[in-house]
Formats: structure tokens, sequence, C-alpha cells
């Protein structure tokens, strides 16, 4: 009896691109408004102009809002990934009581929604007296960033061989040496992809950030601003520029975490 050959699937590779499409066009529609030559952000394309981003590049209150964003990107990220490596070599290294639920509470700031951790951040920081400010937004993106940069550097350290670090010991090197000049070189690549990661998150993030702000605005928070007053092709290449940066963030972040 003649068995049935397996029908192609190209049908699966039909509709996967259909979804893409769909997923992925109105942000190609935000980056050619970006240069259509009309202050209404909306179809059809008049022609092709570049005088959104000059004015774009003028905009003080846009540089300084950032600036803040770079500022805040950065301290979170440090902050973040710190932590990060820290609680992930405590969770590789050690057995402990409740080590799993600890694992989970660590994660919990980015499985829960945002609105959530927003509030409880912003409740959190009241009580202990702090006024609203970029501090308290680099607290809130440090928190939110750092499961974010836990996440591929516990996974690294799961994989080294244990065997270096003893034939180090046997060598009579100290504990402070192994670290450094051991374990941290096999890691250090999930490190800069975890702070490529945690820096990308805190850039880009909205939702926490209204929660935590106070006078000075971060970019996406000038964005959200003007979108509630008048939509112009400026907005639109305001997000191009973040979509790239964040686009290049992100694969230099893969490409880090596949490095060995």
């Amino acid at each position: 009896m003649l068995s049935r050959r397996p029908s192609k699937p190209w049908f699966l590779g039909i509709w996967s691109l259909l979804v893409f499409a769909f997923l992925n066009l109105p942000i190609a529609v935000v980056v050619v408004m970006s240069f259509n030559d009309s202050r209404i952000l909306s179809l059809p394309f008049k022609g092709f102009t570049l005088n959104w981003y000059r004015l774009m590049a003028n905009d003080a209150p846009l540089q300084m809002s950032l600036v803040n964003s770079v500022q805040v990107a950065i301290a979170a990220t440090v902050i973040a990934t710190v932590l990060g490596l820290l609680a992930a070599f405590a969770i590789y290294r050690y057995r402990f009581f409740g080590r799993n639920a600890f694992r989970i509470a660590l994660n919990l700031p980015i499985l829960l929604p945002g609105i959530v951790t927003g509030v409880a951040m912003l409740a959190y920081l009241s009580d202990l007296g702090f006024g609203l400010s970029l501090w308290t937004v680099i607290i809130g993106h440090s928190v939110f960033g750092l499961p974010v940069a836990l996440g591929p550097i516990f996974t690294r350290l799961s994989q080294f061989p244990r065997s270096l670090e003893e034939a180090a010991y046997d060598l009579g090197a100290k504990p402070r040496q192994v670290f450094w000049g051991v374990i941290f070189p096999y890691i250090r690549s999930a490190v800069i992809a975890g702070a490529l990661l945690a820096f990308t998150l805190s850039f880009d993030e909205v939702v926490v950030t209204i929660f935590l702000t106070g006078r000075d605005n971060t970019l996406p928070m000038e964005i959200w601003g003007r979108l509630r007053t008048d939509i112009t092709p400026e907005i639109a290449a305001i997000a191009t520029l973040v979509l790239t940066a964040s686009t290049v963030l992100v694969l230099l972040s893969q490409w880090a975490g596949t490095k060995e």
C-alpha cells in the first residue's frame, strides 16, 4: 500500500509572511510618513522631504528629552547589570532556602504588567519620601531591567565548566583572581548582551516612566505628550530614529549573546 506523501507546507510560509506583514505594516507606514512632504500624518504620499528630520534636529525640548533618556538608560543599565550579575552568580553558585522563589521574584517586574510595576514603584518610593524626578525613573528602570540583564548572564553561567575553576584553584589562584580571570571572561558576552537589552528597555519604556517621572521628560514621554496635542510627521521622524536605534541595540545584543 502506497503511503501518502506529506504535502508541502507552502501555505505555512505564505501565512507566516502575511502575519509578519500585518504586524509590521504600521511601523513601515510610520517610517514612510517621516519622509512625506505634508504636515498631515496620513496617506497619500505627496513627495519626499527631509524637512521633518531638520526640524527635529533643531528642536530644543526634544534634544533635552533625548539627553535625559540616554542618561537614565545608562544609569539604569549599570545598576541593573551589576545587580543582575550578582544575583545570577548567587543563584548559580549557592544552594539556599527559597532559591527558586528568589529567582521568580527577580523576574516579576518583567512578568507583571507595566502598570502594576509602575504603581507599586510609585507607592513604594513615595512612602520612602522620594520626590518624582529622573532619579525615581532610574530606580524604576533598574528594577524593570534587572530580569532582562539577569537572563542571559545566568544562562551563560549555567554552561560554565567547573573544571576550569577547579584548575585555577589548584594552581593557587585566589577567589577574586578566579572570578575576573576565569569566570568573567567566559560570561563577558552575556553581560554585554544583558546590558544592551536593559539599555534598550529603559530607553523605550513608557508605562513605568509615566508613574515615576517629574518635570523632566524622557524621549518617549516627550513623544507621548506631543501625540496628545498635534500629530505631525516630526513625530514619525522621531519614532523612526528610536526604532532604528532600538533595532541596532537588539541586534548587537543578539550578536554579543552568540559570541563565545
